[in-house]
């Protein structure tokens, strides 16, 4: 491992720097989402089956529920008095928004080296064959190709190149799941709204028909 790194050049380290980078985020990101798959839908089942009962207990379970994204998304609603259904849906709505928008937080620095890995590696390939070509004369061409120098210096510069697809594509493919998990999360956002959404309508009708 460490011949290749020398091999490669100095454009290894940055690229070993941003590997572990991208790893330290692909890590948060897995721990993020087990905890998040592991709790929401039985937390939001809990909730609404509380809601159809009782929306200010619901309010009090959403409460201390809190922890988890969408405890966060259903108590929004339930925390506001008495609010109008349009108001009520806006609370959903914004809140599933913000929501949304921060689980994608920890996923810029994977688009970061999706991004630079690659070009890293060829800048460092670049690098490698001037290198590798400045140091040549004209009669010792020849000669280099015989004896395998120039094929040698072109495979090390090569190196660098091979080593940032690499960690664009690892990265590139957990990219992809994440959000491919925050989609999923989205349309649970959708369904588990619209269920709340609907039995506050209910709660509200009755409300006015006492009135």
């Amino acid at each position: 491992m460490i011949e290749l790194i020398k091999a490669g050049g100095w454009v290894m380290y940055p690229l070993i720097a941003l590997s572990v980078f991208a790893l330290a985020g692909i890590m948060e990101r897995l721990i993020f989402w087990l905890e998040i798959l592991k709790q929401e839908r039985k937390t939001a089942e809990n909730i609404l089956a509380i809601a159809r009962e009782d929306l200010t207990l619901a309010a009090e379970i959403a409460e201390q529920s809190i922890q988890v994204p969408v405890g966060r998304f259903l108590y929004a609603p339930l925390a506001l008095k008495e609010p109008d259904p349009e108001l009520f849906r806006l609370a959903l709505e914004s809140t599933a928004d913000e929501e949304l928008a921060g689980m994608l937080k920890g996923e810029k620095l994977l688009e970061a080296a999706i991004t630079l890995a690659p070009l890293l590696g060829l800048l460092g390939t670049i690098t490698g064959l001037i290198s590798s070509f400045g140091s040549l004369k004209i009669g010792d061409v020849a000669a280099n190709a015989k004896s395998g120098g120039l094929t040698q210096g072109i495979a090390e510069a090569l190196i660098t190149t091979a080593t940032g697809l690499i960690i664009a594509i690892f990265a590139s493919a957990f990219h992809r799941l994440f959000l491919a998990l925050q989609d999923q999360q989205a349309k649970l956002f959708i369904k588990f709204g619209n269920q709340l959404e609907l039995i506050y309508r209910q709660h509200w009708q009755r409300l006015n028909s006492r009135s």
